[in-house]
């Protein structure tokens, strides 16, 4: 019997095999999709099905012996699936830190009684906590990226300023323990005093929206409308523009490493990254800024802005080299690592 794989995405939106729609523009910006369609090409050549989860409720999908059921991030379906066997749980992946989805650590424990395999950033336990889990099934997960080197048309671009930007939607933390999203307002409020910054991205003009509702997004609004410039339909059409990108993940967590830096990489933007302490365990460090370095931002900014050409195009040669060689696989083969491991 054919084996068939379901995938619960991490929002309803790409139900229905949306996940695997790369002609959508909004589901598949900037080739987010690219991960979850390379993985379903390579099962079908083997002959194995992938859907999305909602697929396994709508047919007559019950034998469990060839159904494998993956979750990425939704807990509402899986106790359903085991109570009626439909399919056997192979594995739930946590993409997203504690700071944003809190609820999916404080369900480890019960995840990974039931799961074969649970994926997270760090087994360690760092950022959330290992009370009541079973970490044998823990595994690292890696954030799947879509691309394994340059985008051309973007990377090629010469005609970029010396400025810096910050492409980040505007959100309110769950938690407050070693989130960023603070460091990053107070960064840009402090960049914005000598006019070197520019901020795209969602929300931030809705001062109504409960994402706002918190003292630093308050503190420094009248900073942060002075260098915001909207929404942006593709991050690299904006990426290319410029030199560098201030890149900071959303906590302080190991292993916690997403597309943000990678979306720089692509661009042939050095990206000024905050984040994972670890990061030189998985990211080579003559390709990004290490923010850690700094005292100030006004320092960090006197130092990079007299990066001189050549040096800037060493960086983007090594970014260039890590998305070709061995060390950025374990995150563009991530999907197929994950379901096929």
């Amino acid at each position: 019997m054919r084996t068939e794989i379901f995938i619960d995405p991490s929002y309803r939106v790409f139900d229905s095999n949306g996940l695997f729609d790369l002609d959508n523009p909004i589901l598949n910006r900037d080739g987010q999709l690219l991960p979850y369609d390379r993985f379903r090409k390579c099962m079908a050549n083997k002959d194995v099905g992938v859907s999305t989860a909602d697929y396994l409720f709508k047919h007559a999908y019950k034998d469990m012996q060839y159904n494998k059921y993956y979750s990425l991030g939704i807990l509402e379906n899986f106790e359903r699936i085991l109570h009626e066997s439909r399919a056997r749980l192979s594995a739930f992946v946590i993409m997203e830190p504690p700071v944003v989805a809190p609820a999916l650590y404080e369900a480890l424990p019960r995840l990974t009684e039931v799961f074969e395999k649970v994926f997270v950033y760090n087994i360690r336990g760092d950022g959330y906590s290992l009370d009541g889990v079973n970490t044998s099934k823990l595994h690292k997960f890696y954030y799947p990226i879509p691309h394994a080197d340059v985008l051309s048309q973007y990377w090629e671009n010469a005609q970029r300023t010396k400025r810096l930007v910050v492409i980040n939607g505007s959100h309110n933390a769950h938690g407050r323990s070693c989130e960023q999203y603070s460091i990053r307002i107070k960064a840009m409020a402090e960049l914005s005093k000598i006019g070197i910054v520019d901020l795209y991205g969602m929300g931030w003009d809705k001062w109504w929206s409960r994402n706002a509702m918190w003292l630093p997004y308050w503190l420094n609004y009248r900073a942060l409308m002075s260098i915001y410039k909207g929404k942006c339909a593709s991050k690299f059409d904006v990426l290319q523009r410029y030199d560098f990108c201030l890149c900071f993940e959303n906590m302080k967590m190991d292993g916690y490493i997403t597309e943000k830096l990678f979306d720089c990489l692509y661009a042939g933007t050095i990206p000024l990254y905050m984040g994972a302490p670890d990061v030189l365990e998985y990211i080579p460090a003559d390709v990004f800024v290490d923010c850690r370095k700094y005292s100030t931002w006004i320092e960090m900014w006197e130092d990079v802005s007299s990066m001189s050409a050549e040096k800037i195009h060493r960086m983007r040669i090594a970014g260039r080299n890590f998305l070709q060689n061995n060390l950025a696989k374990k995150f563009y083969n991530s999907m197929n690592d994950i379901c096929e491991g």
